[in-house]
């Protein structure tokens, strides 16, 4: 009984077809607007997580007493952590904005057989995020 040989790589003939594979670059996504957005919204979702972590930290220095607190925000002075809080801001807001306009394709809300138009389901979205920015910037500014 003859042996097979070790090697897994399929064995081509002269007149074996090959398996046509296109090059893609690594900036496929660049192409086209839709692409783009969808990749930077996959990576604001990194600067979501900077937020979160940023948050618990402070958190855990508040609970630690006003010595760590203070060292926190004088760490927070940092013009590194400033411009990745900045770069960070503004990948949370275009994280929303994106989130809330998916809605709609999310839910499909029916009322009475008919689908409910977008602006109906995403302008509710938009209404909380007004009145709880104005919550917040009301408790922080008074």
């Amino acid at each position: 009984m003859p042996e097979k040989p070790l090697s897994k790589a399929p064995i081509y003939t002269e007149f074996h077809p090959r398996w046509y594979r296109p090059h893609v670059s690594v900036y496929w996504w660049l192409g086209q607007r839709q692409y783009l957005k969808f990749i930077l919204r996959e990576i604001s979702s990194v600067f979501v997580a900077w937020f979160v972590v940023l948050m618990l930290l402070q958190l855990r220095a508040l609970r630690s007493g006003p010595d760590a607190y203070s060292r926190f925000s004088h760490w927070l002075q940092n013009p590194l952590v400033i411009a990745i809080n900045i770069v960070s801001l503004f990948f949370v807001i275009f994280h929303a904005i994106t989130w809330f306009n998916l809605a709609p394709r999310a839910m499909a809300v029916r009322v009475r057989g008919k689908q409910l138009p977008e602006i109906m389901i995403s302008a509710p979205n938009y209404a909380m995020w007004v009145v709880v920015s104005a919550g917040v910037a009301w408790l922080v500014l008074r």
